[in-house]
């Protein structure tokens, strides 16, 4: 057989459930009532990979290959379905459960096609959508490719969005769309899109994109909620799975384990978006520094910060930070050193200038940088973007700053904001531990986009502002 029967049992991703007897709420006394809230399940799978994945093999064996990593899912189905039970006891008279899978698929062409390939048919990196009654309601066929010789890019782009009784419309797509317009943002212009389910083959790269941040900041970002399922192979750098509502994550990430990881969550019917804001307000203190006002929510300006940095504190220093380069996601960032207690940094590339009011209350040995890049990214993947970030380095030194870390001790509270000429601005908050946190402020202010935080649960290892600008890729 061709590579075809092959890849479809290696793409045997992620799959997610989402389920809810919504019918059945009538028959719940009022107190116990979900009627705003329904429970999804994704599943990180750890699948069954061919042993020798570049020989060609038989359909026999590619069919039965297939058959051991569905009989997990067959599995950890009746699991989720039996926790939805346990949480949502009263609608126990009947659960009701939509599955989303992922898996490769054929569909033959005629050589009248110019695209048909030599052996008359495509293959696509496909998610099928079942309804909890088993019938097929729809299908995705991934549209941007990541280093997927064995599919096809389908002709046209999959829009797909699908109806549930329980908590509306749906919309789907497959891991490396995410970074892009077609599908992602297109299918969310409908207004009732609340809900993305998201299976993803992800290969976590830090500081800046593991899998459960950008799953994170997209669903801060569009308010929206976000049921994502990642491939379980640490060898492979691929783990990060959640449940992501714009205000609250459960999610998994988990390097050492070989075992796949079920998690379930009650989610809202209508997620809340992380407020945001234009009209910063709050009452000053004079007791309190500019800088203490501005992290409380106060207004600010330009001028202000501009006072903080320069109207002779002590304890900053007005000489400004050595500004280096240095290569972060393969990308050549210029960053300024963190130092000192608490501070204002400022540092630009191209249009992009990022600004940095922080405070630490204890001072560590480790090196943070606050980086910024505006330019269009070209390794593994061509798409423009526009970053401000404050990163832990690797060590001590310059050059090791945009290396990949997961562990700090560095507490921060700070405010992060640039001038970004865009509106697609994805949130980064990363803790020690790989632990998502999430921002007290977000939102536009005197033509800045700004992410604001204190408080953080442990040593910070990224806060950023990943935008994205689509129409210069």
């Amino acid at each position: 057989m061709s590579g075809a029967s092959r890849q479809l049992a290696l793409f045997l991703c992620g799959w997610c459930v989402a389920a809810l007897g919504v019918q059945a709420e009538e028959h719940c006394p009022a107190e116990h009532r979900q009627a705003a809230q329904y429970v999804a399940a994704v599943y990180e799978h750890r699948s069954i990979l061919s042993p020798n994945p570049l020989a060609l093999t038989s359909r026999r064996q590619a069919l039965e290959l297939m058959n051991q990593n569905l009989d997990i899912y067959e599995q950890q189905v009746i699991i989720a379905a039996q926790k939805v039970l346990q949480r949502l006891s009263c609608m126990a008279i009947k659960g009701e459960m939509f599955l989303v899978a992922n898996l490769g698929t054929k569909q033959p062409c005629h050589s009248s096609d110019p695209g048909c390939p030599n052996d008359g048919r495509y293959q696509f990196n496909t998610n099928v959508v079942f309804s909890s009654n088993g019938t097929l309601v729809d299908r995705y066929r991934k549209h941007n490719l990541y280093f997927e010789a064995a599919f096809d890019t389908p002709l046209e782009v999959d829009n797909i969005i699908f109806d549930t009784p329980f908590a509306g419309k749906f919309g789907i797509f497959t891991c490396f769309d995410i970074l892009f317009f077609d599908p992602a943002v297109r299918i969310l212009r409908d207004s009732e899109v609340k809900h993305v389910v998201y299976p993803t083959a992800w290969m976590n790269q830090l500081p800046l994109l593991a899998a459960i941040q950008i799953q994170r900041g997209f669903a801060i970002t569009f308010g929206i909620n976000f049921l994502a399922a990642n491939i379980h192979h640490p060898s492979l750098g691929m783990t990060g799975s959640g449940i992501h509502a714009p205000l609250e994550s459960f999610w998994h990430h988990d390097m050492e384990s070989p075992e796949g990881h079920l998690i379930i969550a009650q989610v809202a019917k209508n997620p809340l978006g992380l407020f945001s804001t234009g009209n910063a307000t709050g009452k000053m203190d004079p007791s309190r520094s500019k800088f203490l006002q501005i992290l409380a929510g106060d207004l600010y300006s330009a001028q202000d910060t501009q006072d903080v940095h320069c109207d002779g504190a002590p304890k900053w220093s007005t000489n400004a930070p050595p500004t280096f380069n240095s290569e972060m996601m393969y990308d050549n960032f210029t960053l300024v050193p963190v130092w000192g207690r608490e501070g204002y940094l400022r540092v630009c590339a191209n249009g992009l200038c990022c600004h940095l009011l922080y405070q630490r209350p204890t001072l560590s040995t480790e090196l943070y940088a606050l980086g910024v890049f505006d330019g269009l990214h070209t390794v593994h993947g061509t798409y423009y973007v526009q970053v401000c970030a404050l990163v832990k380095c690797g060590g001590l030194g310059f050059d090791t700053c945009g290396q990949e870390i997961t562990e700090a001790a560095g507490i921060f509270d700070f405010h992060l904001w640039g001038n970004f000429s865009t509106s697609y601005i994805f949130p980064m908050l990363l803790t020690s531990g790989m632990t998502l946190e999430t921002p007290d402020r977000l939102g536009w202010e005197n033509d800045h986009y700004f992410l604001r935080k204190s408080g953080l649960s442990s040593g910070l290892v990224t806060a950023a502002l990943y935008g994205r600008l689509y129409e210069k890729d």
